[in-house]
């Protein structure tokens, strides 16, 4: 498969900054579960704080990166990661 010269460096992009994201949301996930907040809170707060994050980078770059079709799909997945975080706070609790 080819891919464009915009969806290689989106994908490049991905590789090197959602790692960080991670390792924060997760840090939060932590610190939740370690002050005795219950698990289900606990994941809700992680998944919508993580779904956030991604989305706040891929607001970063829409202006470069709006017309690629990958950058459509993973703006899609963070929203629907932030609406199931919001889920497991509403509805498993």
């Amino acid at each position: 498969m080819v891919m464009d010269e915009d969806t290689k460096v989106l994908r490049d992009y991905l590789m090197f900054t959602v790692p960080h994201v991670t390792v924060l949301a997760g840090a939060l996930l932590g610190v939740l579960l370690i002050a005795g907040v219950s698990v289900n809170t606990a994941l809700g707060i992680f998944t919508s704080f993580y779904g956030f994050m991604l989305f706040v980078l891929g607001l970063v770059v829409a202006p470069h990166f709006s017309k690629v079709p990958l950058y459509k799909v993973m703006m899609a997945f963070f929203v629907c990661l932030m609406l199931l975080g919001v889920v497991l706070l509403l509805y498993l609790e």
